[in-house]
Order: structure tokens, then C-alpha cells, then sequence
């Protein structure tokens, strides 16, 4: 174990270095040409430093990097190299390192983790049995690599998750996410002269609104949050569409029922008035169950490196990670970065915990690709 943290802590420079390129790889996830050369770089990076070239798996024109070692079904990493920041942003937020602390865009979610990945591979002697996967979808819900996700879970006994960590502390649970659209169809009228002849489609839009929220249950930790909303065309007439986007998150699978089937449930206020609601639930809960037993692994080996207590979080966030677990592979999320501001002007890493975090992965791999039996087994969805 110290031979690692002694291996990492050397090749910090080159470790930061790695981060530097790919963060000025900007990767949006709606740019294809972006994600493809992102894509190209993190299959440059990761034949460097494990000697092995991946599969390039092309989804509908958009890549995913896949790595097997032997049989690759012991552990699975996971990550992802799209980002939520445009082309362009490095204009505003150079790459810099600066009183250790590292910036630029995407550097914390998740590039930073996806250079840990495999620096921490780069120090293992053996690789048989660890499989790596890196999509680029995973910040718009994965729509071409879930299939994928599930399938390589499916195949091996444990995933470890290269997601950023939430303030040091690892992700033991994710609330699951649903989203929906709700189209509402009503009739124009001339607001000053014959507003009685129009159906009012803000008025029932703002019932909706009331509606969707009173389906939250803060107790159970449900959310049920209406959030981009449109109605009408001009002052004076009487609006005859609407939308509405509306974002769900649940800790539990039941929850996601109820709500799913509330949603579709509801009926229009205003008389005349139709409602179409489509999405549904899109990534299952992580549940504490599922992270549990790599979790108190987890632990040991953070205080066998030396680096005292490892705490973990529930968080409100998805991650690819919720559908690992829904297919009931076991689970730990938020191996990657130490840091903050994910998605935000001052998001960073801390440099100091990078060759910490990485050893925990390498440590965590090494264990898991020799034997199951600190894990517990396969649950079913």
C-alpha cells in the first residue's frame, strides 16, 4: 500500500499534466465533434498508462471507450468525458493551478476522475478481471450509452463510480430522477373583446404548477420541482398552448411509482382545456444497500493508507451509478475529485487529494478484481 501512495504521490506532475490536457479537450455533450476528439484523447491517455488500446464503441455517432482486462468481469470503473460547459469556455476559465487548487471547465465533474481511473490502473501489477468504461452522454442522461451501462454491469461482480467526491465524502446513495414535459392545448381568443370564447391555457398552467408540487413528499425526500414553463404569443391574446418541464427526485423505487403514476393521473381544471404528459422515470435510486459492503471496504483500506476516516453522503444527484445499481450490481459512487462548484463558475480540485483519491481506487481494484467476498452479492432490481 505505501509503495502506491509513494508510486502516485511521484507522479503527481504527470498526473496534473494529464488533467490539463483533456480539460482543454472541450467536450460538451451536445458538440459530437467535440465528444469525438475528447474521446480520442481519453483512448490516448488510457492505452499510455495501461498499455492496452480500448474498443471505440460508436452510439449513434457518439463515442463510448471501453477497456477489458482478461475477463474483465470482477470490476467495473465507470465514467464519463462530456461536460456541461460549451465550447469556448476556457476563454473565461483557463486550466490553472493556483495555491492548490485546480481549475477549469469540467476539471471537477468528471475529468479529474477519469485521469485518477487510470493513473491508479497504471500502479496495479495484474489487471485481469477489471473492465473500464467511459461514455460521453452521461451529463444528458445517457440516452445512447444506458444500454451499454447496464449490460457491462450486469457481467461483473462490483462498480466503482469516478464520479467527484461531495465535499471528501464518497456517494453512498443517489435519489433517483424522473423527468416529464406537459403539453397543454386550449383555444385563442381575443383577450379584450371575447376572452369567455378562449380556453386560457396559463390559467391552467398555473393550476398544473400546484398541482405537480403538492406531489412531493419532503418526508420520504421526494421533490417534485416545475421548472421551465411557456405560455402564449402576444398581451392581447388569449394563450392557446403551454409547456412545462418538471424534474422528480426520489430515494426510493416506490416513490418513483407513485409519483409516475400521479403525474399521468392528473386531470385539466380549466374546461376545455387538454393536458399531454410525456417522460417518465429516467435513473433509478442508489440505494445505501446497494454501496454498503464496498463502502466499509472502502473505509479500511482508506485507514490502512494511512489517511484516517473516510465518511460517505446521500446525495440528490444522478449519476450513471443509479443504473448500475438498478440492475442490481453493487455500487460506489464518488470516487473521483475532491473539490466543488460542479457546473459552476468556481468549480475546482483540490490538488493535495489527488494522489490520495487515486490510491483508494488502485487499492479498491486490486482487492476486488482477486475476489468477491467483501462485497455482497448481486441483488435483484
Amino acid at each position: 500500500m505505501t509503495a502506491i501512495v509513494s508510486a502516485l504521490e511521484a507522479g503527481l506532475p504527470g498526473l496534473l499534466a494529464d488533467i490539463e490536457e483533456l480539460v482543454r479537450t472541450e467536450s460538451p455533450s451536445d458538440d459530437l465533434a467535440a465528444v469525438t476528439e475528447c474521446a480520442r484523447v481519453v483512448a490516448g491517455l488510457g492505452t499510455r498508462l495501461t498499455g492496452a488500446a480500448p474498443e471505440w464503441i460508436d452510439g449513434s455517432g457518439r463515442p463510448a471507450l471501453r477497456w477489458r482486462f482478461g475477463s474483465g468481469d470482477r470490476v467495473l470503473l465507470l465514467g464519463h468525458f462530456d461536460t456541461v460547459w460549451p465550447v469556448g469556455s476556457l476563454a473565461g476559465h483557463p486550466f490553472e493551478v493556483t495555491d492548490g487548487r485546480l481549475t477549469g471547465p469540467g476539471c471537477f465533474d468528471m475529468k479529474a476522475g477519469v485521469v485518477q481511473l487510470f493513473h491508479a490502473l497504471s500502479v496495479l501489477d495484474d489487471l485481469d478481471g477489471v473492465s473500464v468504461l467511459l461514455t460521453g452522454d452521461e451529463e444528458i442522461g445517457a440516452p445512447t450509452s444506458r444500454a451499454l451501462i447496464e449490460d457491462e454491469a450486469r457481467r461483473t461482480g462490483a462498480v466503482l463510480v469516478l464520479e467527484a467526491s461531495e465535499g471528501g465524502a464518497l456517494k453512498t446513495a443517489r435519489k433517483g430522477m424522473s423527468g416529464y414535459e406537459l403539453t397543454i392545448a386550449g383555444r385563442a381568443a381575443h383577450a379584450g373583446l371575447e376572452p369567455h370564447r378562449g380556453v386560457n391555457t396559463t390559467s391552467e398552467l398555473a393550476h398544473q404548477v400546484l398541482a405537480l408540487s403538492a406531489l412531493a413528499d419532503p418526508a420520504a425526500g421526494t421533490t417534485v420541482t416545475p421548472t421551465v414553463a411557456s405560455s402564449g404569443t402576444t398581451r392581447n391574446t388569449v394563450p392557446d398552448t403551454a409547456r412545462l418541464l418538471v424534474d422528480v427526485r426520489v430515494a426510493t423505487a416506490a416513490e418513483q411509482d407513485r409519483v409516475d403514476r400521479a403525474v399521468h393521473g392528473l386531470p385539466p381544471v380549466v374546461d376545455g382545456a387538454s393536458l399531454t404528459f410525456s417522460g417518465g422515470p429516467n435513473r433509478p435510486p442508489l440505494p445505501a444497500t446497494a454501496s454498503a459492503g464496498l463502502f466499509e471496504l472502502a473505509r479500511g483500506h482508506y485507514a490502512e493508507l494511512g489517511f484516517g476516516p473516510l465518511r460517505g453522503v446521500a446525495v440528490g444527484g444522478a449519476s450513471d451509478g443509479n443504473l448500475t445499481a438498478g440492475v442490481g450490481t453493487p455500487t460506489l459512487d464518488g470516487l473521483g475529485a475532491v473539490g466543488g462548484g460542479a457546473h459552476a463558475d468556481d468549480e475546482h480540485v483540490v490538488v493535495a487529494e489527488l494522489p490520495r483519491r487515486t490510491a483508494l481506487v488502485a487499492a479498491l481494484v486490486a482487492s476486488l478484481r482477486t475476489g468477491p467476498s467483501a462485497v455482497p452479492g448481486r441483488v435483484e432490481p
